[in-house]
């Protein structure tokens, strides 16, 4: 893992319910370490929306945390890692593959993946999620990290089975519960003018405990700027909205009970169960 990244220690923003019966619903805190615990700096909104702390600090929150941001639209690459390409069988891309996966597929740390009944087999992908910071339209490479607001973690779940026989990925990665995000968005700038290069970052992934995916950011075919640049000659990219890069070499079956650890440095760790879908 690169020592820089590891000693990066950007602003970490979660998403947490209010308390019972007060609005709004959910609210976005700032977590500040401190030596005698860590404290909640409240926000007024998102603060990818230009959202200020209200002045309130909570010691605790109310609930567990819940998926970090509300994005308009989740943008999502396909065959984005050397390894994978090869694992797949696949060439490697000559530009990047999109899709897109519905927000209603988002959940947040430590809610339930439910595994749809009837199919042959769903996967878990875990991914480094881009979180855009203002209004990308046909910006360039060069220009395209002052676009970005932050880092976060994505669990891009597959059927495996429908993604092969629809060809197109919409009903294979689009179900309810199919985009795990968390547990929190870590800012790209830190303190003294650091910032968390996402060039090459460590990713893991483990099944019960077992290690399936070991890689980094560094075999990534496209790389953060050439994404956020290329989808924004195709798209308007809005504040908040969510890019999920790809996924490394490793992908592999979920089966209800499974638990699955995502974890990317200086991010953090996304941790979900499996669950059977309702019949």
């Amino acid at each position: 893992m690169d020592p820089t990244n590891q000693r990066f220690s950007g602003p970490r923003f979660l998403r947490i319910p209010n308390a019972k019966g007060l609005e709004p619903q959910a609210r976005y805190v700032r977590v500040d370490q401190g030596v005698t615990g860590d404290k909640l700096i409240v926000f007024d909104r998102a603060p990818w929306l230009g959202g200020t702390p209200t002045g309130e600090i909570l010691a605790e929150a109310a609930g567990q945390a819940i998926a970090p941001l509300e994005p308009s639209k989740i943008v999502c690459i396909g065959t984005n890692y050397r390894a994978h390409a090869v694992e797949m069988g696949k060439p490697i891309p000559s530009e990047p593959l999109l899709f897109l996966k519905p927000p209603s597929a988002i959940i947040g740390p430590d809610a339930p993946i439910a595994r749809p009944r009837g199919y042959l087999r769903t996967d878990f992908e875990g991914e480094l999620g881009v979180v855009i910071g203002k209004r990308a339209r046909r910006v360039s490479a060069t220009d395209a990290p002052a676009y970005i607001f932050g880092y976060t973690i994505v669990n891009d779940v597959t059927v495996r089975d429908l993604q092969q026989k629809d060809v197109q990925f919409t009903r294979a990665k689009g179900f309810d519960t199919f985009c795990p995000v968390g547990p929190a968005v870590v800012g790209a700038d830190g303190k003294d003018g650091a910032f968390l290069d996402p060039s090459n970052l460590g990713i893991r992934t483990r099944v019960n405990g077992e290690l399936k995916q070991d890689s980094n950011t560094s075999d990534l075919i496209f790389d953060i700027p050439t994404l956020v640049s290329f989808i924004s000659h195709v798209m308007t990219l809005e504040p908040g909205d969510l890019i999920s890069t790809g996924t490394p070499s490793g992908v592999g079956p979920i089966e209800p009970g499974d638990r699955v650890e995502i974890e990317i440095e200086s991010i953090g760790l996304l941790v979900n169960r499996v669950i059977d879908a309702e019949a």
